[in-house]
């Protein structure tokens, strides 16, 4: 082996090594990154009708104020259906509305956690047993500031659908016998999507993991 044979070949093992090092701290948790801060790829603007521009800006997907509702879909095919965890960071910019509104799925379901809905306080699954977040046990009052970045992550087992906003637990529901489902508006949204009403919401850092055989039983 020649000698600038043998230097590239150090070199591009130990690129591989660093990169492998890399990776390895980035993700110590498993975590799956669903959006790479500068493009939509794996997305697309979701085409309810009224809805406006979805642009990628500093790292984070922009949904400008729509009539009614803007949002993005998830593109591809393997997003898990139980056993997972999702979680991102949102934010509303203008608006008095939902701006991060989830919509993922429950095995072969489908739910959506409502971030600031009903003119902005309410936070809650909707359709159980054919009840919206407004009015089903899951709902929550809270205020969101505009302009403030919030951690939401949601957690789906066979038996149980969790949610956090920031380090406060927003739902604890335990699925077995009820009836999981989602409003019509939402059907564009499936298998996952975000999206808002009649107001300019931000996510970014959107990622998802498998959940460890210890967290599928809690």
């Amino acid at each position: 082996m020649s000698r600038m044979l043998l230097i590239a070949t150090l070199l591009l093992t130990a690129s591989i090594e660093i990169n492998h090092v890399g990776a390895q701290k980035a993700d110590p948790g498993g975590w799956k990154s669903l959006f790479d801060g500068k493009s939509l790829k794996g997305w697309k603007s979701t085409n309810f009708g009224g809805e406006a521009d979805v642009t990628v800006e500093d790292g984070a997907i922009v949904m400008d104020r729509g009539s009614n509702m803007t949002g993005i879909t998830y593109d591809r095919d393997d997003f898990p259906k139980t056993n997972y965890e999702v979680t991102f960071e949102g934010k509303r910019l203008k608006g008095i509305d939902f701006f991060c509104t989830t919509t993922f799925p429950v095995g072969n379901d489908h739910c959506s956690l409502i971030v600031g809905g009903w003119a902005g306080v309410v936070v809650g699954l909707s359709s159980i047993d054919g009840k919206d977040a407004s009015e089903n046990e899951t709902r929550k009052n809270l205020g969101f500031d505009n302009d403030k970045w919030y951690r939401v992550r949601i957690r789906v087992t066979p038996e149980h659908i969790r949610a956090w906003i920031d380090k406060d637990q927003v739902v604890d529901l335990a699925t077995k016998g009820r009836k999981i489902a989602i409003r019509p508006e939402c059907d564009l949204s499936r298998p996952f999507g975000i999206c808002t009403w009649s107001t300019v919401g931000v996510v970014r850092d959107i990622r998802v993991r498998t959940l460890t055989e210890a967290e599928r039983g809690k």
